[in-house]
């Protein structure tokens, strides 16, 4: 479910249907879909810093496109870095917040919000197509706590999320960067954590699944490592996946191929205040 981005313009058809590609010729300046997610939402106000996800093209269909144009202003986030977020008011709801970084397509997303509907996930990704399908299944299946966000979550977490604010938080299948010289682009590194640690609540739960098992030896080490955070298996070690989070299409391909995938479920730890001294 790795992060992607700018997918090739389409030419508009007379009478689409979903499932179909759209293809448009814009003119030069106009955006690409008015209504829906901007190409780059923080613009130039950030420092430019190591990406840890890698765009990549692929086509809009007609379905998906008609969902960010009708859906985005209701559902859509553009990740600014330009405001903080009242996560209530965003959702319509006070109820637990979970940050999902990376969802592909979105199935995962929608299935995993469907069987509990008491939890509101906010779904970060820069693949446009992604972002329109799950909003499509949003509104298929009638899934009221589903939130799309679109750019750096890095700028979600440092800008606009309250300290404390999230319940829990979820990188499925995040891109491994194999090569030994991009390494420092994976994303699950000590001052990622230390940035999310801040942004969740005591107990809550990060939760990270690889089918790459390079990384997520990586991913355990720095966890195991990192002061604000426990792991959930009792002597420690990676984890048998938890019965919320769904067996997508792409982990059954990646498994009918012999890989191995690994969950790492680590909570978040209330530091205990040192009594004064003196």
């Amino acid at each position: 479910m790795s992060d992607s981005h700018h997918a090739p313009e389409a030419e508009a058809a007379p009478s689409p249907t979903a499932g179909t590609s759209l293809r448009h010729v814009r003119a030069k300046g106009e955006p690409r879909f008015p209504d829906g997610p901007k190409a780059d939402p923080a613009g130039s106000h950030f420092e430019r810093r190591i990406r840890s996800f890698q765009p990549r093209r692929s086509r809009v269909t007609a379905g998906q496109a008609d969902a960010l144009q009708r859906l985005w202003p209701l559902w859509g986030l553009d990740i600014d870095g330009q405001h903080r977020i009242d996560l209530a008011e965003l959702f319509g709801n006070a109820r637990p917040v979970v940050l999902e970084i990376g969802f592909g397509m979105g199935e995962a997303t929608a299935r995993m919000a469907a069987a509990d509907p008491d939890t509101n996930i906010l779904a970060v990704d820069v693949h446009t197509p992604g972002q329109g399908n799950l909003l499509g299944l949003a509104e298929r299946e009638e899934l009221s706590n589903i939130r799309v966000g679109n750019g750096d979550a890095i700028i979600l977490l440092r800008e606009m999320l309250a300290p404390g604010s999230l319940a829990g938080l979820r990188v499925y299948f995040p891109d491994p960067w194999p090569k030994k010289r991009h390494h420092k682009r994976r994303l699950i590194q000590p001052e990622f954590l230390t940035l999310a640690a801040t942004r969740l609540a005591a107990g809550a739960v990060v939760h990270c699944a690889t089918d790459w098992e390079p990384y997520a030896e990586q991913m355990l080490e720095v966890l195991t490592a990192h002061p604000d955070f426990e792991n959930t298996v009792p002597g420690g070690g990676f984890a048998p996946r938890p019965g919320h989070r769904p067996l997508t299409r792409f982990e059954g391909q990646g498994l009918e191929k012999g890989h191995v995938v690994n969950d790492l479920l680590f909570r978040r730890v209330q530091h205990k205040e040192l009594p004064p001294t003196g």
